[in-house]
């Protein structure tokens, strides 16, 4: 089933850009959400708030 979006035309051509010859929207917007999906576990993975050092670690153990 198709969904029709509105969009500006200045954000059609953004996302132009990103497309290869041939390619829809579908599968540029596809490919474009599952990078940003990436890129997000990616920075939830990598996130050091809260965390310390193995050698504070070590320095907590051995007190």
């Amino acid at each position: 089933m198709n969904t029709t979006i509105a969009i500006s035309s200045s954000v059609r051509d953004r996302i132009k850009e990103f497309g290869t010859k041939g390619e829809t929207y579908d599968e540029i917007i596809t490919r474009l959400l599952n990078s940003a999906e990436e890129r997000q576990l990616q920075d939830l993975l990598m996130d050091t708030t809260g965390c310390i050092t193995i050698d504070e670690a070590r320095a907590r153990l051995k007190k």
